[in-house]
């Protein structure tokens, strides 16, 4: 398999592709991480393949999530165990095999507040999702849990009250760079021969008779409309699952409710640990969550009927969480040591229960009508399962014999050499000129692509540079979110390709508008798209901190959406 470029090119001629009136076998709406997990599902059963996304991928739910893969240990405390078995086994996968280079151990403490009972209480949880771990096949590779007295527990995590705390136990888990990964799927599905395309907008259905047959599209870059044939459509939309499912006539078995969560980015020398950090409330769990040179901390649990692409945190919702954290905090964290805030939604299958944080995180594959599956639910970390079951039910809709899934051991792009790359770092570093630490960044971003990356700095070492007002990144990482990883806007580079607008204390307002110029070339870019693209950028920027003073979802809402949505000049 040669690795594809999500190049402007290949965009346009996936397009033509997709319009030429030749049938799909599947044609996938949504670019979030089951839409791009389902539409490399296909490709490499040997289907003709589409995949379409109205923003950018992973523009919705799967770059706002808690970057955790991980088996959902309170799923335990609800008897949900065979999510959890699932989730672990997924878990595992990404870890050795599927995304090394995206996918990192995180340990995390639990504090134990209790004597005696609890010890015993949590410590026999942890066990079992240990244990669950190993019996799934692909449990190595993390340390097992271990109990901490008061004492110990304080050394790895200076910052603690010493009242917080009886003792702890500390457990493994994973995180990933969530919108990197989906997009790193759609290239994967892309190298496969899957016709991969973002800023697509579904408008319709076609039918014949009750026959689900196609699509009606816009390219909402050119404004150009066509139709897509296609022998089964999979709707993967998330969130949006009911608006899509509206577009055909059919309401379908199940309903997505939108549950918020909203985290908060602060700097690492703001709490001084070297373990992550998970906490009770009376509602759910809080995570604190090393990333890079900060914390993330998260999440909220409420409901959510407003905007769907654009999800407000409110002052209430950051105030939430600087409460439950500085309970445990010798240094109580202020609303001027958040760096960034996101907010974002999880699609819940809906039920009977009031409280969204008792709504099922389990998934669902339904043929919602002749020719249309929809695949809802889940959680991050069980999307590849989601994918296969959702092809599945297209397969089994097909005519002739449908290979099985091949995804359990299909490494995405990036990933194969990239333990070799890893131990060949220093000479790497001598050889491109590059600090060694820059090379560790680049290579657990980009994996075995580093090369193409540090290919960039060699024909123009301007490309080494740091990027103005964004030093953990380098100018050349901007230039190939444009050229080779489908970044059709700024904010796409600054929010998802890099997570500069939430990393950065100004959200990536002094980066902008070097950024842009970087982009400008790839994308074909004059001065005045320039000039509006840093504008639309800093008008988001504006309003989601305006947002972030509002009292309430309705005000934060209104307040967020004073900002348009950027889309191409037509």
């Amino acid at each position: 398999m040669g690795v594809v470029a999500l190049s402007p090119q290949a965009r346009t001629e996936a397009i033509d592709a997709m319009a030429d009136g030749r049938e799909l076998d599947v044609l996938v709406i949504g670019g979030g991480v089951v839409g791009t997990g389902s539409a490399l599902d296909a490709a490499t059963r040997g289907l003709t393949t589409g995949l379409l996304e109205a923003r950018d991928f992973a523009s919705g739910t799967s770059s706002r999530s808690s970057k955790l893969v991980h088996g959902g240990l309170r799923y335990l405390e609800m008897l949900d165990f065979r999510l959890v078995h699932e989730a672990l086994q997924e878990r595992g996968l990404l870890l050795q095999r599927l995304a090394p280079h995206l996918v990192k151990p995180v340990p995390f403490l639990y504090p134990l507040q209790h004597r005696g009972w609890e010890r015993f209480y949590a410590g026999a949880g942890v066990a079992l999702y240990d244990g669950m771990a190993f019996s799934s096949g692909h449990g190595a590779g993390l340390p097992i849990h271990r109990h901490l007295t008061r004492r110990g527990a304080m050394r790895l995590v200076p910052s603690l009250k010493k009242s917080a705390l009886v003792g702890a136990i500390q457990y493994y888990d994973a995180q990933v760079d969530d919108a990197r990964h989906t997009m790193e799927l759609a290239r994967t599905a892309a190298s496969y021969g899957a016709h991969v395309a973002n800023r697509v907008k579904v408008t319709g259905f076609v039918r014949q008779g009750e026959r689900v047959t196609g699509v009606q599209a816009k390219d909402l870059e050119s404004g150009r409309e066509f139709e897509i044939r296609a022998k089964q459509v999979v709707n993967a939309t998330g969130v949006w699952t009911d608006e899509t499912q509206a577009m055909v006539g059919e309401r379908g078995q199940y309903h997505v409710r939108a549950s918020k969560g909203i985290h908060l980015v602060v700097p690492k020398d703001r709490i001084q640990s070297s373990s992550g950090m998970i906490l009770r409330t009376e509602k759910s769990v809080l995570f604190i969550i090393p990333w890079g040179r900060h914390w993330l901390i998260g999440t909220t649990d409420t409901d959510w009927h407003l905007d769907k692409a654009h999800p407000a945190a409110t002052s209430k919702d950051i105030e939430y969480l600087l409460d439950h954290v500085n309970a445990v905090l010798t240094t109580p964290l202020t609303r001027e040591d958040v760096e960034g805030v996101y907010a974002g939604l999880r699609p819940l299958l809906a039920g009977e229960s009031e409280s969204t944080s008792k709504l099922s995180r389990e998934h669902v594959v339904a043929h919602a009508a002749p020719g249309l599956v929809v695949v809802a639910g889940g959680k991050y970390t069980t999307y590849r399962v989601m994918a296969k079951d959702a092809i599945d039910a297209a397969a089994n809709a097909l005519d002739g014999r449908v290979p099985k899934s091949v995804t359990k051991n299909l490494p995405l792009v990036g990933a194969d050499g990239y333990h070799a790359l890893w131990n060949q770092r220093h000479l790497i570093a001598q050889r491109s000129g590059l600090h060694v630490a820059r090379i560790e960044h680049l290579l657990n971003r980009y994996g075995a692509l580093v090369e193409e990356v540090l290919d960039l700095v060699e024909e123009d070492p301007s490309l080494g540079e740091q990027l103005p007002g964004a030093q953990d990144y380098l100018k050349a990482e901007i230039v190939y979110a444009a050229r080779a990883e489908g970044a059709r806007h700024l904010d796409d580079a600054l929010a998802r390709r890099t997570r500069i607008s939430i990393e950065a204390w100004d959200r990536g307002v002094g980066t902008a508008e070097a950024a842009a110029r970087l982009m400008a070339p790839v994308l074909g870019w004059d001065e005045q798209t320039i000039e509006r693209e840093v504008s639309y950028y800093l008008r988001r920027v504006q309003s989601e901190r305006d947002s972030q003073d509002q009292p309430d979802d309705e005000s934060a809402d209104k307040v967020r959406l004073e900002a348009p949505d950027i889309v191409s000049p037509i």
